[in-house]
């Protein structure tokens, strides 16, 4: 079978080198370098190894309650039953977890979890650590690999996924494929502030989108709580608040028990909307005081950190950092089954392009890697299997729909004015469609991004067809908050929300 991997996180490579070890032809596409996507950038580690009065089960539990009641539990069944043989599969391929001297894996904690079951490499570098294993695996293995290419579409006939369009060099051409597994991640640059880097612009979901298939969930938007507040946006592990770092305000005072009775390890929601109210309260940056960690246990477990904080002028072993929080993953996407299958015949979707249903309305943290290894492993393993019919369809939950009244706010005078460009979609977006929403809010961001649809030009460079995706992408995501009137997980209705501080 010909197999074409849209994306080169531990997904999309996971995808490929199950598909090739299995006999299949495999070539994965990739935007920028192979490697290059929001894996690398991960900091925290991958959950799934127990160890003493810990279980698989807890593990469950604690993804369901992060995601708020909504994880699909079969999803999430299959993400802890098969994370340690992924975990074992990374060690295998090369990946060097952190260990004890007597050569036990290190397990770290993080916001809820109720125990220590993390595994990292290099203190705060586990991602680098696996997207370095897994291109070597790749390179050793029989993939083509084309660097530097875009996704324009993905190519439908007949119903069936049939290949993908894609720009090279400024140069489209259509590639045919058995099999098309799209692992091309989020959408960070949906926002203002966010983690993710350059290339995460929702190419993967948009080119769903335009083909009609099935996607929920998009009003689920993380946000990490802790980005360091000075120069480019640089993420500040949740780990080192699993050590004991705090949150302080500018009385140093722990804020977030006035929100939640876990603190500093609530729920990433719930700890990046303390912080957002805070600052906007105090008007300044809130401050993440490590130092009661040891200066060379905070060099030792966190080591780039340590080294990017002192290179923008802090020593955070003797002083507080001022922390803001930024988008970081998003919940929702193209729905997929357990196999990784689409609503759209041998179309796959894995990783954060994906709507798997583990995380719900709130990703627990060092979730992500483990799903990406998994569920890439599954959609390989399924290429083979018989399509299921009826095909998948998203859930009939009406909270999810992504339609809303035509029309709505026609007459803002606000959303007549604005000119579209990629800054003024974040901004809209970070004000209206972010860590807090308002009914009104999200009205006029809705008529705001139909009129800049309705007006858009076709893209004819790639910047131009990321800008349309993400316009795309905006606004199925913004009218899918606004369908959702209640609140839940990472979607958050405040009747007074307004827009945050600049520097929040």
């Amino acid at each position: 079978m010909n197999v074409i991997v849209v994306g080169s996180g531990i997904a999309g490579l996971t995808a490929a080198l199950h598909a090739r070890e299995a006999g299949h032809s495999v070539t994965v596409m990739t935007k920028g370098a192979i490697g290059d996507g929001c894996t690398g950038y991960a900091q925290g580690g991958v959950a799934g190894i127990y160890g003493a009065n810990d279980s698989a089960a807890q593990h469950a539990a604690d993804t369901i309650a992060a995601g708020a009641g909504l994880s699909a539990a079969a999803a999430v069944e299959v993400l802890v039953r098969d994370g340690a043989a992924r975990i074992a599969e990374l060690i295998a391929r090369g990946v060097a977890f952190d260990r004890s001297p007597d050569g036990e894996l290190l397990l770290g904690r993080e916001a809820a979890h109720r125990h220590a079951r993390i595994v990292h490499a290099g203190g705060d570098a586990t991602g680098a650590a696996i997207a370095q294993a897994l291109v070597a695996a790749v390179r050793r293995a029989e993939v083509t690999v084309v660097e530097g290419a875009f996704l324009a579409d993905v190519i439908v006939d007949g119903g069936i996924a049939r290949g993908i369009r894609i720009v090279v060099d400024g140069a489209a051409s259509d590639l045919s494929a058995d099999a098309v597994i799209l692992a091309t991640g989020g959408a960070g640059h949906l926002y203002a502030h966010t983690t993710n880097p350059l290339g995460a612009t929702g190419d993967g979901i948009a080119a769903a989108l335009r083909i009609g298939a099935a996607v929920a969930d998009l009003e689920f938007v993380q946000f990490h709580p802790t980005i360091l507040a000075e120069g480019p946006a640089f993420l500040v592990s949740e780990a080192v608040r699993g050590e004991g770092a705090t949150l302080i305000d500018a009385t140093g005072r722990r804020f977030v028990f006035d929100t939640h009775p876990d603190g500093e390890l609530a729920p990433r929601d719930v700890v990046a909307r303390a912080i957002a109210r805070q600052a906007a309260r105090q008007g300044s940056p809130v401050q993440l005081d490590a130092t009661m960690i040891s200066r060379p246990r905070l060099a030792d477990r966190f080591p780039t950190i340590d080294r990017i904080t002192r290179e923008r002028g802090f020593d955070w072993a003797s002083e507080p950092i001022p922390v803001t929080p930024a988008a970081h993953y998003l919940m929702g996407g193209v729905v997929t089954d357990l196999d990784g299958r689409t609503s759209v015949e041998r179309l796959f979707a894995v990783g954060e392009v994906a709507r798997t249903g583990v995380h719900g309305a709130n990703r627990l943290a060092s979730n992500s890697l483990l799903e990406g290894a998994v569920f890439g492993a599954r959609a390989a393993a399924a290429l083979d299997a018989p399509w299921p019919h009826p095909p998948l369809v998203a859930h009939s939950d009406p909270a999810n729909d992504t339609r809303h009244e035509d029309g709505a706010d026609s007459d803002d005078a606000d959303a007549r004015i604005t000119v579209f460009s990629r800054a003024a979609l974040q901004r809209l977006m970070w004000d209206h469609v972010g860590l807090l929403r308002s009914e009104d809010g999200l009205r006029h961001a809705v008529a705001t991004l139909d009129r800049w649809l309705a007006a858009a030009p076709e893209p004819t460079s790639v910047a131009d067809r990321e800008d349309a995706n993400l316009l795309l992408l905006a606004e199925a995501t913004a009218s899918a908050a606004l369908a959702r009137t209640g609140s839940i997980g990472a979607h958050f209705r405040d009747p007074l929300a307004a827009p945050l501080l600049e520097t929040v």
